[in-house]
């Protein structure tokens, strides 16, 4: 099984390369779409949000106020270390469960919007970063996501930059063009480097 770490920028293009990899047969682990499982009604997770956060944290009928808990521990370093602190574990946990259910020697990616921000990418055999120039970010983010330049740029600045990201990663693939531009050097890479890496661990028994 080879274990790829993918990650990007905000706006960068790492959804689409994460669906491009689903469709040419990866198992791909959203550690977005976990992080909402974990804290669904009735879970723990929930539970241990409301009791370091308040009941406020909950809106009418009882699911996660997202935008109310983002509003507490936007820019307050403190409260997002205990959020991420009750969120991530969990996260990973569950991203275990999922990769261990995976068929013997099926390459298993795991989108992971703050893998290098949380060190993670030196749990995995191949690193994947997506990213795009900042302008383009910014332009994108206000067109597809009604964000402000002011907004857009305080969701940059909060990750790691893209020197960051690219000093942890095997391969970097700009997306600085059209969608399919993308597709086509993520078809690239599975072809060229993930599929025979992925056969080669597999004939060495790993």
């Amino acid at each position: 099984m080879l274990r790829v770490g993918l990650t990007g920028g905000i706006a960068a293009g790492k959804s689409l390369a994460a669906s491009t990899l689903r469709e040419l047969g990866a198992l791909v682990i959203d550690a977005d779409a976990l992080a909402r499982e974990v804290v669904e009604p009735g879970t723990e997770g929930l539970a241990a949000v409301v009791e370091a956060f308040g009941s406020g944290m909950l809106d009418g009928e009882g699911r996660l106020d997202r935008p109310a808990l983002a509003a507490v521990v936007f820019g307050d370093e403190e409260k997002r270390n205990t959020l991420n602190g009750i969120v991530h574990p969990r996260v990973r946990a569950r991203a275990a469960e999922l990769e261990q259910a995976a068929a013997p020697g099926r390459i298993v990616v795991h989108d992971i919007p703050l893998l290098v921000e949380t060190g993670q990418h030196r749990n995995f055999d191949f690193v994947l970063v997506i990213d795009a120039p900042e302008e383009e970010r910014i332009r994108r983010m206000a067109a597809d996501r009604g964000m402000s330049e002011e907004a857009a740029r305080a969701r940059i600045a909060a990750q790691a930059g893209a020197e960051e990201r690219a000093a942890a990663a095997d391969v970097v693939l700009i997306n600085d063009g059209a969608a399919q531009q993308l597709v086509d050097a993520v078809r690239e890479l599975w072809e060229s480097r993930l599929v025979p890496m992925n056969a080669a661990k597999r004939d060495a028994g790993k």
